[in-house]
C-alpha cells in the first residue's frame, strides 16, 4: 500500500500547475476544477483509509526520492502513514473540498478570483506535504509551503493597507518557527549521522540512544516545541492568528480555523518518541497550553469582531490539546482536533450571515442594558482582566517591540557601511576569503576559526541593512544578494566543502538574484522611484514583473523543492555541534533573509496604488 503514499502528492501538485494554465476570467472552470482535484483527492485517501483498516491498519514507510547525496549526508523524501495521518488526511480533504465548494460563490468576481484557488491547491499540496510526511526534510518541505501560502492569502486584498502589513507580520512568526526547525534539523544530523526518520523514531531500541544524547536531543525537542508554539499561535505568539484573519473568510476558514493552526500539534504528536521521556518538555506544553486557554478566552470573550474571537477561541482549544498531547492522550487529541475543526470552519463560514441577522435584529429590539455600579476588590479584578482582554494583553504590541524593532535599529545603526568605501572595503575582504578557500594559507589556527564567525557576522550586518532599508528596493536587493555569497563563504571556509555542494547553492541564488534584480530595475525605469517607505502597487501595472519578481524571491529565500533549498540544509551540515555563535549568527542570517525579501515584494509590488487614477480600497477587510 505504501507504493500509492505519493499519489496524494502528486494529485495536488499537478492540480496546481494546471490551475496555472487556465483563462483567468473562466470561474466557472477556475471553481469547478479546484472543486473537481479536492474531491478527487477526498475518495482516494477515503478508499485508501478503509483499505488501510481492512488490513489492519499497519504503519506505511517509504524512501520515494533522493534528491541529493553526499558521503556523510543524504536528502531523501520520506512518506509516512499512520493513524494520526489518517485523521489529519480525512479532515483536511473534507474541509478542502467544502471550502472549495464554499468559496465559488463566496469569492464571486472578486479581482483574484484564480489566484485564490491557485493558493487553495497549493495550500493542499503542502498540507499534504506536512502530514504524508516521513523525515523532517519532508514535514519542512510541507511547513514552508503552508508559510509562503498563508502570506499569499492574508494579503489577497493587497491593494490594503492591514492586509498586507499583517501578513508581513504573520510571515515573520512563522520564520522563526522555521529557523527553530531547521536547527532541530542540525541538530538531528548530527546526533544520529544520517537522515532520521519518523519509523525510526519509534523503534524500541532508540530510547537507549537518546539517553546516550540527553543535551542534543533536549536541543532539539526545545525547538521543535518553539517551532509548534508559533505555528500553533500558543503564548506569547497568540495575537498573529486574528491579524492573520485579513485574509477572505473562507481561507480563514480552513487555514486559522481548521488545518494550518493545527499544524504544531501535528508536529508534538508525530516526534513523541523523541520527548516523551523529556519531563521539561511536558511540563513546558501543559503550563503553555493552559495560560494559552486561560488567556485566549479572556481575550475572546470581550472582542468585538467575530473573527477574533474565533481566532482566540480556536488557540484556547489547541492549548487543550497541548495538554493532552503531553500527557499522552493522543487518541483524544485527534478527536478534540477534528471536533475542533470542524467547529471553527462552520462558525467563520456562517460568521457573515449571522453578522448580517444580528446587525438587522438590532434596528428592531435594540434594548441598553441599565447602568450599574459595582465596587469591591473582585470588581476591580474582573474589570482589570476585561480591559486587559480588550487590549489583548499587548501580546502584539510586546511581540513588535521585542522581536522586531531591536533588529530594525540595529540595522540602521551599521547604515555607514553602504558607503562607497566601505563597500570597496567588503569587497576585497570578499574576495581576500575567496582567495584563501582557493588557495589556503598559513594563518594562525585562531585567526582560521575565526574567519566563519567574521564572515556570517558580516553577512547577518548586510541583511539587517536591508532589513532596515526605506530607500532604493534594489540597493536593499543587492544587499541581501551579497549577503547570501557572505554566508557561503563563512561555511566553506569553517569546513572542507565539495565543489558542487557550492555550485549547487550558487546555481539557486545566482538566477533568482539576477532575475530579480532585472525585475526590479524594470519597474525603477517606469517613474524613478521605488522607495521602501511607501507601498507602490505595481502588481496592477506589471503583473507579470511581479509574479517573476515572486518566484525569484521565493527562490532565493529557499523555496521547497529549489537548489537554495536543498542546498541551505546540506550547507548546514558543515557546521558542527560546538559552533554555537556560526549556527546562532547564521540562523539570524536565514530568518531575516525571508523578512527582507518579502518585505521588498510587499512594498513595490503590493498595497494601494501611488497613482490616484487606480481605485483606493479601503484599510481594512
Amino acid at each position: 500500500m505504501e507504493k500509492f503514499l505519493h499519489f496524494f502528492i502528486v494529485l495536488p501538485f499537478a492540480g496546481f500547475l494546471a490551475s496555472l494554465l487556465l483563462p483567468r476570467r473562466n470561474e466557472k472552470l477556475i471553481s469547478g476544477f479546484a472543486i473537481i482535484i479536492s474531491g478527487i483527492q477526498l475518495l482516494l485517501i477515503a478508499a485508501f483509509t478503509f483499505q488501510w483498516l481492512l488490513n489492519q491498519h499497519p504503519v506505511l514507510d517509504i524512501k520515494h526520492i533522493v534528491l541529493f547525496k553526499t558521503e556523510g549526508f543524504e536528502f531523501f523524501i520520506d512518506f509516512y502513514f499512520d493513524r494520526i495521518t489518517a485523521v489529519y488526511a480525512m479532515v483536511g480533504c473534507l474541509l478542502t473540498f467544502a471550502v472549495a465548494i464554499f468559496s465559488k460563490y463566496y469569492i464571486h468576481r472578486e479581482e483574484g478570483f484564480k489566484r485564490y484557488f491557485s493558493t487553495l491547491l497549493l495550500f493542499s499540496l503542502g498540507y499534504n506535504f506536512l502530514i504524508f510526511s516521513g523525515n523532517f526534510e519532508t514535514l519542512f518541505i510541507g511547513w514552508e509551503i503552508l508559510g509562503i501560502t498563508s502570506f499569499l492569502l492574508i494579503a489577497f486584498y493587497r491593494d490594503r493597507f492591514l492586509p498586507v502589513k499583517n501578513s508581513l507580520k504573520t510571515i515573520f512568526i512563522y520564520r522563526i518557527g522555521d529557523i527553530c526547525l531547521i536547527l532541530a534539523m542540525w541538530m538531528a544530523h548530527h546526533v544520529w549521522q544520517a537522515n532520521i526518520t519518523f519509523k525510526q523514531l519509534n523503534d524500541p531500541g532508540v530510547a537507549g540512544f537518546l539517553a546516550q544524547n540527553e543535551f542534543e536531543v533536549l536541543f532539539i525537542a526545545v525547538m521543535i516545541f518553539i517551532a509548534a508554539t508559533l505555528k500553533s499561535g500558543q503564548l506569547p505568539f497568540s495575537s498573529w492568528v486574528p491579524r492573520a484573519m485579513e485574509g477572505p473568510t473562507t481561507s480563514s476558514a480552513i487555514f486559522y480555523g481548521a488545518l494550518a493552526i493545527h499544524a504544531g500539534v501535528f508536529l508534538m504528536m508525530r516526534t513523541f518518541p523523541l520527548w516523551e521521556n523529556l519531563p521539561v518538555i511536558r511540563v513546558l506544553m501543559i503550563a503553555t497550553g493552559l495560560a494559552t486557554f486561560f488567556v485566549a478566552i479572556n481575550i475572546a470573550r470581550v472582542q468585538p469582531s467575530v473573527k477574533t474571537q474565533i481566532a482566540y477561541l480556536s488557540a484556547a482549544q489547541i492549548g487543550l490539546m497541548f495538554i493532552e498531547v503531553a500527557l499522552g492522550f493522543h487518541t483524544l487529541a485527534l478527536i478534540h482536533f477534528a471536533g475542533n475543526a470542524f467547529l471553527r470552519t462552520w462558525q467563520l463560514l456562517i460568521s457573515p450571515s449571522v453578522m448580517s441577522y444580528f446587525i438587522h435584529d438590532m434596528f428592531f429590539s435594540f434594548m441598553p442594558s441599565k447602568p450599574t455600579t459595582q465596587t469591591g476588590f473582585f470588581s476591580k479584578i474582573r474589570n482589570s482582566f476585561y480591559l486587559l482582554g480588550v487590549k489583548e494583553w499587548n501580546l502584539d504590541f510586546s511581540i513588535y517591540r521585542s522581536l522586531w524593532d531591536p533588529f530594525k535599529w540595529l540595522g540602521k545603526q551599521f547604515g555607514f557601511m553602504t558607503a562607497k568605501v566601505s563597500l570597496v572595503l567588503l569587497a576585497v575582504l570578499y574576495f581576500s576569503g575567496l582567495n584563501l578557500l582557493a588557495a589556503p594559507g598559513n594563518l594562525p589556527v585562531q585567526i582560521t576559526h575565526a574567519l566563519p564567525v567574521v564572515f556570517i557576522a558580516i553577512a547577518l550586518i548586510l541583511i539587517l541593512i536591508a532589513f532596515a532599508e526605506k530607500g532604493d528596493a534594489r540597493k536593499a536587493w543587492v544587499l541581501i544578494f551579497a549577503g547570501h555569497h557572505f554566508i557561503l563563504l563563512s561555511i566553506a571556509l569553517n569546513e572542507s566543502v565539495e565543489l558542487r555542494q557550492l555550485l549547487w547553492y550558487l546555481s539557486g541564488t545566482l538566477a533568482a538574484g539576477i532575475t530579480g534584480y532585472f525585475a526590479l530595475n524594470r519597474i525603477y525605469a517606469i517613474d524613478k522611484d521605488i522607495r521602501l517607505d511607501k507601498f507602490h502597487g505595481y502588481v496592477y501595472e506589471k503583473p507579470v514583473a511581479g509574479f517573476i519578481f515572486l518566484l525569484a524571491a521565493l527562490a532565493l529565500v529557499g523555496l521547497p523543492l529549489t537548489p537554495t533549498f536543498i542546498g541551505i540544509d546540506v550547507l548546514l551540515t558543515h557546521i558542527h555541534e560546538g559552533q554555537t555563535a556560526l549556527i546562532i549568527l547564521t540562523a539570524c542570517c536565514f530568518l531575516f533573509l525571508e523578512i527582507s525579501i518579502l518585505r521588498i515584494y510587499a512594498r513595490v509590488f503590493m498595497g494601494q496604488h501611488k497613482k490616484k487614477n487606480h481605485p483606493m480600497a479601503y484599510k481594512n477587510s
